[in-house]
């Protein structure tokens, strides 16, 4: 320790400094979380947690608040509405999720869209660190010939239909016999089993009445799904696959030629868990097509279909042919081979399948943020370890002080739930490191303030953001609209209308 005691002023100074940085330490830490999926939720409770754990040895007290912003009327994101209807299972972690909202160091805000209601300068006066957690909104683009073709879509804007996302369509032209779904993950999945699904069969999910009557009125009875590489190194999971195998009125077909693989991919295969319980799943599938075929075009259950889906592997579309109107007239693919660890050469053989749409779920693209720089290349926010920058490092790009990323905005748009908690995780311990590094004790923000005070910032600016009780009577007016017909819920989807019963002004 230095020994002042013959400088007054140095001891002044020192006195000053500590008092401020006691006086600062009082206040607990605030944060602003952007974006109220799943990525952002666990990265609350994950920062409230490791904050218990950490924060007193590094001198940052254990005391903070957060608050969880959402540019939708409710929260819940990619959970809400990024999953197919026919997903319960994977709909509980919903209730999960906003077991959360029960500690009363997190706060709600809905219907705050950052980049247009709020800037990134004004939360960084009144927040310690913020975090983006913004999701992905978009598809990557199909850059084959034929793209642009009227009855070509993206996966994302027709799951926004199905899903009743409040920005989305609220019709869907389901009109086509013949459908090509192109991707080898569980969106593909997704889609192709909604374009084949009885609308009967899915009264007992949260499907809005609009989607209901849509798929009621659906033509398609051909299906074809292509996945460039082969079985081994398709992405779906087993409970993608299962439900595949109980579709009613349903004939499943596939290539034998497909299951024909090398012992060296087998196993590379066996060597990941999952990789080998998937590659199992579909020679299940292979067993099953082999018999409905043989039993005259049956479904699981042994009854005639009226529908049937081709399961295409080593199948790259390379065109998308076109008709007479501009329209869809079939899909060119050009056969492929792949190696034991996944490489895809083209073969040149191609062959022609005749459609009329086309449905292209080969990944989405993360949302840029306003005033945050992007990494067009690896489609994320520019960020290293979920710090973001102002640039490239080879640029001369610099981390912008106490703002990260976590979940697809940090690393793109690949993994599930177990990838965006580690994420979270990475990001919460650098942000604890960067406070403990501040000499603030983490208290950085000028205008840091309680949830009062930003509520009045808030409606100050003219808005009105829904909390934790607005989405309760959402959820409780769901409830009660679905028991009125016999159901659990029927979800909402009408923007207006969320925030009426979000706000108490309609009940059900």
């Amino acid at each position: 320790m230095t020994d002042n005691t013959e400088n007054p002023s140095a001891n002044a100074a020192a006195d000053t400094a500590e008092a401020a940085n006691n006086a600062a330490a009082s206040r607990p830490l605030r944060v602003a979380v952007v974006g109220a999926g799943p990525a952002g939720v666990y990265t609350t409770d994950i920062l409230l947690r490791q904050l218990k754990q950490r924060g007193p040895e590094l001198g940052l007290g254990d005391d903070a608040t957060i608050d969880l912003y959402e540019k939708l009327p409710v929260p819940f994101g990619l959970v809400r509405y990024g999953v197919a209807p026919d997903h319960p299972s994977i709909k509980f972690i919903q209730g999960a999720l906003a077991k959360t909202f029960n500690n009363p160091k997190i706060h709600l805000f809905c219907d705050v869209e950052f980049g247009k209601d709020v800037t990134l300068d004004e939360m960084r006066d009144r927040y310690d660190a913020i975090v983006f957690a913004t999701g992905a909104v978009d598809d990557k683009p199909l850059r084959i010939p034929g793209h642009d073709l009227k009855r070509v879509y993206g996966a994302a804007h027709f799951v926004e239909w199905y899903d009743g996302y409040p920005a989305g369509p609220r019709t869907w032209p389901l009109t086509d016999e013949a459908v090509a779904v192109i991707g080898g993950g569980n969106v593909a999945m997704d889609v192709a089993r909604e374009l084949v699904r009885n609308a009967d069969d899915l009264l007992g999910t949260d499907i809005p009445n609009n989607v209901y009557d849509g798929i009621k009125s659906n033509v398609c009875n051909e299906l074809h799904l292509f996945v460039r590489r082969d079985v081994a190194h398709a992405k779906f999971s087993v409970q993608e696959l299962r439900e595949l195998e109980k579709l009613p009125g349903v004939q499943l077909i596939v290539n034998e030629d497909d299951f024909e693989l090398s012992d060296e991919t087998l196993e590379v295969a066996a060597d990941d868990k999952l990789t080998r319980q998937m590659v199992e799943e579909l020679f299940v599938i292979r067993d099953m097509a082999e018999d409905m075929s043989y039993d005259g075009g049956t479904d699981f259950q042994g009854q005639p279909a009226n529908k049937r889906y081709y399961l295409h592997f080593n199948s790259n579309p390379v065109e998308v042919l076109a008709d007479a109107d501009g329209g869809v007239a079939g899909v060119r693919v050009e056969r492929t081979v792949t190696s034991p660890e996944g490489k895809m050469t083209g073969t040149g053989e191609t062959y022609d399948v005749p459609v009329q749409a086309v449905y292209h779920a080969i990944g989405y693209k993360p949302a840029s943020v306003n005033g945050v720089a992007y990494d067009e290349k690896g489609t994320r926010l520019l960020n290293v370890e979920g710090r973001i920058q102002t640039a490239d490092a080879a640029e001369g790009g610099e981390t912008v002080p106490y703002v990260y990323a976590t979940g697809w905005a940090k690393r793109g748009p690949v993994g599930l739930i177990g990838s965006t908690k580690s994420d979270a995780l990475e990001t919460v311990n650098n942000i604890l490191d960067d406070w403990a590094a501040s000499g603030k004790a983490g208290r950085v923000a000028a205008e840091a303030g309680d949830e009062a005070e930003v509520l009045d910032f808030l409606h100050g600016k003219g808005l009105q953001p829904i909390g934790r009780e607005g989405w309760d009577r959402v959820v409780a007016y769901e409830h009660a609209q679905g028991e009125k017909v016999g159901r659990e819920h029927i979800k909402l989807v009408e923007p207006d209308q969320i925030r009426r019963v979000a706000r108490g002004e309609e009940t059900a």
